[in-house]
């Protein structure tokens, strides 16, 4: 059985990759998120509230069972929250705990968690941690969500540096996975063209039919992760695998 955990599978690009695993018959699928909207007979859910950093502490463990009939397991930081869109010196400073500790704090703790429970484990082991293209760019009205994913991305090439020095076998990736058609795009378009200059570009990208379909780029994420591609890029973009 290959099992999967997926945060933020509650909607969006989250629960198309969920519903993705489970298209195939020899998947199992935990979800994390803070509420099921998934009902399926090889799906579980946890809820959790991943900006919630008490209750992740003390909940992190339930997360990660030992599958002792696992084929593979494979964690996918999906999870993500752009927060508030407005110029550095222009938020309150409780805006940057909220969008770091969801997009970076979190999971930290899950790669972490997930390393030293599975660690003697001899079969296929993934980390997908899904970044952004702003971890490459500079955005304005962004700071947060830009700097929180490019330190994900950074992490996940140190974590696969050690994991290698160990000749663990284990791979850990981060993924672009574009411009999805989310609840996120809905927020980035209706955004103060004062706080975020870029604002009309992503309008029109929704005018001209340019957002790709949740469900197609899950699928092709899953299909990536079952080929067990292990290609020495740990920072990846969508049209790259």
């Amino acid at each position: 059985m290959h099992y999967y955990i997926i945060t933020g599978a509650s909607r969006g690009l989250g629960k198309a990759l969920a519903e993705a695993v489970l298209s195939y018959p020899d998947t199992r699928v935990l979800g994390v998120s803070r509420h099921a909207t998934i009902e399926h007979d090889r799906y579980q859910h946890q809820p959790l509230d991943l900006s919630d950093m008490e209750a992740l502490q003390n909940n992190i463990t339930k997360i990660f069972p030992l599958w002792l009939d696992a084929d593979s397991i494979t964690l996918i930081n999906n999870a993500g929250v752009l927060g508030e869109i407005a110029y550095v010196g222009e938020q309150t400073n409780e805006h940057y705990n909220f969008v770091f500790d969801v997009n970076l704090v979190a999971p930290a703790m899950l790669m972490n968690t997930f390393l030293s429970a599975y660690s003697g484990l001899h079969v296929p082991r993934t980390i997908l941690n899904i970044s952004s293209g702003a971890a490459q760019r500079p955005v304005d009205g962004w700071g947060a969500y830009c700097a929180s994913k490019a330190a994900l991305e950074m992490l996940s090439q140190v974590a696969q540096k050690e994991q290698d020095l160990r000749g663990s076998g284990v791979r850990i990736r981060a993924l672009a996975p574009g411009v999805v058609d989310t609840g996120m795009q809905e927020q980035i378009r209706g955004a103060d063209g004062k706080q975020f200059s870029e604002v009309e570009r992503f309008q029109g990208l929704y005018e001209n039919d340019k957002l790709a379909a949740s469900e197609e780029v899950a699928n092709k994420i899953v299909k990536w992760i079952k080929r067990g591609d292990l290609s020495q890029e740990v920072v990846l973009r969508i049209d790259t695998i």
